[in-house]
């Protein structure tokens, strides 16, 4: 066999057709799984040393020369060819053209289907773990900032319209919410990823004497596969994490709305730093808040490659299928723009500028003490329906008198209700609004404190 015939070629008698060639071929996206393609053959050939298939020089033989074909690799001196397909057979070609007839042993008792699931596997694992550490530095550049801001007052909004006076750091604080629950369904997705397939060979397993469970403890899987059938057709696992990536998109989007709008002279709440915008090419005022937008914007690129998987799996019978080639571009760039939006949320957060006095402002605008006016009246006896109605009652009054409710005069809100008395100016304040909700997951200072306490342990 010359050293770009196909390993696969002797059940053929004409050569693969050229564009049939290119247009199969996974080599120029897959040659990403070359570090855990070589991990796997390693593992494996160690296995195969361990069950008397290999003897040791040859196992030896074989590790060499593969962290030698990693290293050429990583050096950009190894040659790859589509002739060859994937990054499973320009490996394995090249050990051979290393090492001689050995390094044709090393395909003793595996298939590329059981293969390429254990490298996406290993992969996958690989980058959870580097995700769930973009999560947690995201995390924590959060609750530094919900601790600078756990006293700042801004208008806490329902269906966009000034509802109730919160702290900022509360605010912040929900966005911590959202992404400890990604980091847990990353953590739980893990498990699933982390089962090995290999041993499986093509379909139905092989007829050598593995033993799987000792090339797993190689590998650090938690367990291996216990169907060979569905070992090499599953993908369930890429769909779940690529769906729990679709989660953390949507919330990064959402951060980004709010950003986009806080940045606006509209609301005019904070200002990105110069490094996260751009101007504009005629309007030379403008300071463009490119990043978040951008999140915002591949947001659909995540959710468009998890539909693809979903489409890819949905008629496949069982086993391996070629289709499933086009599983790894999807996982790839799901990777890459996740831990990209990560990164730049959690350098883009610290250097935010918060202005505090707006956000004060835009609270007492809004009536956003009202509910604490109802509030009160149901303290001194009046039903909350009835006290609902006294409040919007004096809203209506300020809204067409142009003023605000903390300052109506007490003979004035008397005229509302001969139940209030002097002390209501106290629930009316923004700063009393915020400290009367001092219960777990209150916005009241001392509960966003200890809320980030709680945070930090958990992180």
């Amino acid at each position: 066999m010359s050293t770009l015939e196909k390993p696969w070629s002797g059940r053929f008698t004409e050569p693969t057709d050229a564009f049939v060639e290119a247009f199969t071929a996974s080599v120029s996206f897959d040659q990403r799984l070359y570090a855990y393609d070589i991990m796997g053959s390693i593992a494996h050939a160690k296995m195969l040393s361990r069950v008397g298939v290999l003897t040791a020089d040859e196992c030896q033989q074989i590790e060499t020369g593969l962290n030698e074909i990693k290293q050429e690799i990583e050096n950009g001196t190894l040659q790859w060819s589509i002739a060859l397909e994937d990054v499973h057979m320009n490996v394995e070609t090249r050990l051979t053209q290393k090492i001689g007839n050995i390094g044709k042993k090393l395909h003793t008792g595996r298939s590329r289907n059981d293969q390429v699931a254990t490298d996406i596997r290993l992969y996958l694992r690989h980058e959870i773990d580097l995700i769930i550490e973009a999560l947690t530095r995201l995390l924590t550049a959060l609750a530094n900032r919900a601790e600078q801001e756990a006293e700042t007052i801004l208008p806490g909004f329902t269906h966009l319209q000034s509802a109730q006076p919160i702290t900022f750091g509360h605010h912040l604080l929900a966005w911590c919410e959202m992404l400890v629950r990604d980091r847990a369904r990353l953590q739980d997705c893990r498990k699933r990823v982390n089962s090995m397939p290999l041993g499986a060979a093509a379909l139905a397993g092989t007829t050598y004497p593995i033993d799987r469970y000792y090339t797993a403890e190689l590998l650090g899987f938690e367990s291996v596969a216990e169907n060979s059938l569905d070992a090499v057709s599953d993908r369930d696992f890429a769909i779940e994490f690529s769906s729990a990536a679709a989660l953390i998109m949507m919330h990064l989007s959402r951060f980004s709305e709010e950003l986009v709008l806080w940045s606006s002279s509209q609301f005019d709440f904070i200002e990105l730093s110069d490094a996260f915008c751009t101007g504009s090419s005629i309007m030379p005022q403008k300071k463009n808040p490119d990043v978040p937008e951008l999140v915002r914007g591949k947001t659909g690129r995540v959710y468009g490659h998890l539909f693809s998987l979903l489409t890819l799996m949905k008629s496949q019978p069982l086993a391996y299928n070629k289709d499933n080639q086009e599983d790894k571009e999807p996982i790839f760039d799901i990777v890459d723009t996740l831990k990209g939006s990560l990164r730049v949320y959690a350098d883009m957060i610290p250097s935010m500028r918060v202005k505090h006095e707006n956000m004060r402002n835009a609270a007492l605008r809004g009536f956003t003490t009202a509910t604490d006016l109802a509030d009160y009246l149901v303290g001194k006896g009046v039903p909350f329906r009835d006290a609902h109605e006294i409040v919007g009652k004096s809203v209506r009054y300020c809204v067409e008198n142009r003023c605000s409710l903390e300052s109506l005069s007490l003979e004035l809100l008397q005229s509302f209700s001969d139940l209030i008395q002097a002390d209501v100016h106290a629930a009316l304040t923004l700063e009393g609004s915020i400290a009367a909700r001092n219960h777990v997951g209150g916005t009241a200072p001392v509960q966003v404190r200890a809320a980030i306490q709680r945070l930090r342990s958990r992180l």
